[in-house]
């Protein structure tokens, strides 16, 4: 699968390395201003990040960006084929890496103390879990694209 997968990226266009490459940019930045991830004056947080946040946040920022590559110019891209498991790891990354007592959703179904006590320690959970889902919905479409489709009978 692995070679499946470095043979299939070795053909990409220059055009697809650019867009998955604006694509984890922007992944980064939207995700590292809220969380605070980058300093700002717009957001603030009252725990600090963990080591974990920012490898996490570049792995994901890094996997988003691949994946949504792979619907550029890309046969299985006009198939309507979706994965939308790489869609839910990118969104579980924004509770992975976020402070777990700024999170308003998290805030208001478990409280300060809950938060604290029950959402901190999953957070590297989540992570691993959106990486891991990122991972699998790459590896599914790159390995799909030069398959040849059987038509339905």
């Amino acid at each position: 699968m692995i070679a499946l997968v470095a043979g299939n990226l070795r053909d990409w266009t220059l055009r697809r390395w650019l867009v998955g490459a604006a694509t984890a940019a922007l992944v980064y930045v939207a995700v590292a201003i809220p969380t605070v991830l980058i300093p700002n004056t717009l957001f603030s947080r009252e725990i600090p990040p963990t080591w974990w946040s920012y490898a996490a946040l570049a792995a994901t920022s890094v996997l988003t960006g691949l994946l949504v590559a792979t619907y550029v110019a890309s046969p299985i891209a006009r198939t309507g084929a979706t994965n939308k498991s790489g869609v839910f790891g990118s969104l579980l990354t924004f509770f992975a890496v976020g402070c777990p007592v700024c999170n308003k959703l998290v805030l208001l179904a478990l409280g300060t103390t809950g938060a604290m006590k029950f959402f901190e320690p999953v957070q590297p959970v989540l992570a691993l879990l959106s990486i891991g889902l990122l991972a699998w919905a790459l590896a599914r479409r790159i390995s799909q694209e030069n398959a040849c489709r059987v038509p339905s009978a």
